[in-house]
């Protein structure tokens, strides 16, 4: 999907009644990933691909939702695009020049219903081809600007600056001040070859202490004395590594498109692991599910069924047993149910309310926690996509029965959007089944 866009999970009234529009649940307090932004702040303007219509690049889902109200298009994985300037100028010439069914797939909202309820929504992502040649030419513009940035401060010998912590002056190059803070306060922000736009990461630095912030718990107090008795009985001198403000200063987050420093270190760390290792002490993060209903997070699914059977008295194993759901079935139940109640609507009657306390009283006293309508207003195509982008419950649901024979005839047409099929007579001759059929 698009850019996450935060808001309150289970909002109402005065929304549109879009399909698509990119949501997220609010990350928890435990530090939660969020997306990386490696884009510095900028005044450049984001263009729409089919109007006049602009807005500034700190303004980013303004125009994303603005694509898809009024132009009905999606773009796929906006996080990982490395310059969406150039990117939206891009398309907006290729979409001048050619229908912009050439370079999107469609996709048919309400497919079941009167074709006058029928919408036709655009999905721009990188299975095109061009599009992800594109992509990739915009990440390595970026990486090669990057790295002569950091060559340029290798060399840089103009360096001054007084360190954080005393009064000391440095001049000459950052490693100086960096390895002076490393060795004499114990605060290392890494090896200087690792960093880059290192004035603009001290500048980040000094405001938060300036404003009496923590560096690492990030928080505030009533004067530079008490922070700083704070940070050295806390050991707290060091940077909140799950503050992805601080991303764009270090290099390795600019070498692979879409991935932190993080899942890049975890992938070099698995090179290192010997297969004779003993796992048994290993422990999966939790999943941290959020109710359909309320803002409650469980950390197992046990948990949270059980909340939602308790609390709510809505059942998904007797829905799912009942009415025998299938996997995406499950998904697509999931997903209108929580766009409803985003909408501040019932899902069992569609009456509407004002705000969500209302339209959850509404549900429980009428009885219609467990009332679902007609299969087909919810079994349709839309709800393939989450309504939620980091909703953990899609991810846990389970197959039925059914689905785990081995019987085909009660499967489920789950649509496939190939990425190139305008040549089937070649791409059968081409096959690599070919060669196994004559081994």
């Amino acid at each position: 999907g698009s850019e996450c866009q935060k808001v309150d999970p289970h909002g109402a009234g005065g929304r549109e009644d879009s399909i698509l529009e990119p949501l997220s649940f609010p990350e928890s307090s435990d530090g939660g990933s969020c997306s990386l932004s490696l884009q510095c702040p900028s005044s450049e303007l984001l263009v729409c691909l089919f109007c006049s219509e602009s807005c500034p690049l700190l303004q980013k889902d303004v125009l994303l939702r603005h694509l898809l109200m009024e132009h009905k298009l999606v773009i796929a994985d906006v996080k990982l695009i490395t310059d969406l300037p150039k990117y939206l100028l891009y398309w907006k010439g290729r979409f001048l020049e050619q229908p912009v069914t050439d370079f999107c797939s469609v996709i048919k909202t309400n497919s079941t219903g009167p074709v006058e309820k029928q919408e036709d929504y655009f999905l721009l992502c990188d299975v095109f081809p061009e599009d992800r040649i594109l992509r990739e030419r915009l990440q390595q513009k970026r990486l090669e600007e990057v790295l002569e940035q950091q060559q340029k401060e290798r060399d840089d010998s103009s360096f001054h600056r007084l360190c954080l912590f005393c009064s000391e002056e440095f001049t000459g190059n950052r490693s100086s001040l960096l390895n002076h803070m490393a060795r004499e306060h114990s605060f290392s922000i890494g090896l200087p070859d690792n960093i880059v736009y290192c004035n603009r990461f001290l500048d980040t630095l000094q405001n938060k202490l300036d404003c009496l912030q923590c560096l690492y718990c990030e928080k505030t107090f009533r004067d530079k004395t008490t922070l700083k008795d704070h940070m050295r009985k806390k050991s707290h001198r060091r940077i909140n590594a799950s503050n992805h403000e601080y991303d764009r200063f270090y290099v390795i987050n600019y070498l692979e498109l879409g991935k932190t420093w993080e899942e890049v270190q975890s992938e070099d760390d698995r090179d290192l692991v010997d297969d004779d290792d003993d796992w048994s002490d290993w422990q999966a993060h939790p999943v941290s599910a959020v109710c359909l209903f309320c803002d409650h997070r469980s950390e197992t699914m046990d948990l949270i069924y059980t909340h939602m059977k308790d609390t709510h008295s809505f059942d998904l194993h007797h829905l799912k047993a009942k009415l025998n759901l299938r996997f995406y079935q499950q998904v697509k139940l999931v997903n209108f149910i929580r766009r409803q109640i985003h909408q501040g609507r019932c899902y069992g009657c569609q009456k509407r309310f004002d705000s969500r306390v209302d339209m959850l009283q509404h549900i429980v006293s009428e009885g219609h926690v467990m009332k679902l309508p007609e299969t087909s207003t919810w079994d349709q195509p839309q709800y393939y996509f989450p309504t939620y982008e980091n909703d953990t419950l899609l991810c846990t649901l389970s197959d039925s029965d059914e689905d785990k024979s081995d019987d085909t005839s009660h499967g489920e047409d789950i649509p496939v959007i190939a990425e190139d099929i305008s040549n089937l007579r070649a791409l059968k001759q081409t096959s690599v089944l070919n060669q196994l059929l004559k081994k």
